[in-house]
């Protein structure tokens, strides 16, 4: 039986792991609380490297970003080759590729890369290394995906969700863009066929078809069972909020559309739940949850 060790403890992405992937026999290590050489790495196969600083809106010195996300990760794939594992799996994010320029082909696995933050660069520096240590023995698989959600989702989605819940009217009307994104239980199924296929190189997994922005919100005023009024903020508006607000304004407004045909193809697998479907399942579970704590009684 095939044996997954995830570095990193607790993680969202690790949590839906352990509980949907066909690989039952799993282990999730805390990296802060275990140093690479120490860890026994001869008991697994797969090595399912989860453990990053993401992107953060407070501060964090880029230093940082690699420590963590580069000089860190080639430190356990390291120990983890020495010790006979035969594949390393990276979770990596579509930041690599850079910010979005309008009327450039849509992004695939084989695009250039021009990231343009901390977390982009140091991610992508990890590809760079790992991708060299890839040979016979030692698979290396590289997963970039765009924003993944779905149960016990926190940071963005969780935000949106609980801003459709807050406010009856929202400034998200006739969007006009495409994005993806990555239901968990789907990014789940692409590990598992990346593990069972022994696949190396570099995957992109998200849900099947991008959609807008009004889209994402219709979906979720629908499931949670809201009447939520959309209307469209002048362009003017939303330039001037660019300025201040780069990167809010960026996810919410402008296009971030991937082609994974190769993916599919290598891995024959399509994602089976729409982004719809995977909004649905993450708003009853977020109301499912909410009400659960509101339940609990404090003595």
């Amino acid at each position: 039986m095939t044996r997954v060790l995830i570095t990193g403890a607790n993680s969202f992405i690790g949590t839906n792991f352990r509980k949907y992937s066909q690989y039952t026999n799993n282990e999730e290590i805390s990296i802060l609380e275990n140093k690479a050489e120490d860890i026994e790495f001869s008991k697994y196969d797969v090595v399912l490297h989860l453990a990053a600083i993401v992107h953060q809106s407070k501060k964090i010195a880029e230093s940082e970003y690699f420590r963590i996300n580069r000089d860190l990760c080639l430190k356990i794939a390291q120990q983890s080759k020495k010790s006979g594992i035969k594949q390393f799996i990276f979770l990596s994010t579509i930041k690599v590729y850079g910010g979005y320029i309008p009327g450039s082909e849509i992004r695939n696995e084989n695009s250039e890369c021009f990231p343009d933050d901390a977390y982009g660069k140091s991610k992508y520096a990890a590809e760079a290394e790992l991708l060299r240590m890839d040979d016979s023995d030692f698979k290396v698989s590289i997963i970039r995906t765009p924003l993944v959600y779905g149960e016990a989702v926190s940071a963005n989605m969780f935000s949106l969700i609980r801003l459709v819940e807050s406010f009856p009217i929202l400034p998200f009307g006739k969007i006009d863009n495409k994005r993806n994104f990555t239901f968990s239980e789907n990014l789940v199924g692409f590990i598992d066929q990346i593990i069972e296929k022994r696949a190396s190189g570099v995957f992109i997994a998200m849900d099947e078809k991008a959609i807008s922005t009004t889209e994402l919100i219709i979906f979720i005023s629908k499931y949670l069972g809201k009447r939520t009024i959309l209307f469209k903020l002048p362009k003017l508006f939303i330039r001037i909020s660019h300025i201040i607000f780069p990167d809010i304004i960026d996810s919410l407004y402008v296009s971030a559309e991937l082609n994974n045909k190769k993916t599919k193809k290598v891995l024959n697998y399509e994602a089976p739940f729409s982004t719809e479907e995977g909004i649905k399942r993450t708003v009853l579970y977020y109301l499912e949850n909410k009400k659960r704590k509101g339940n609990i009684m404090i003595l």
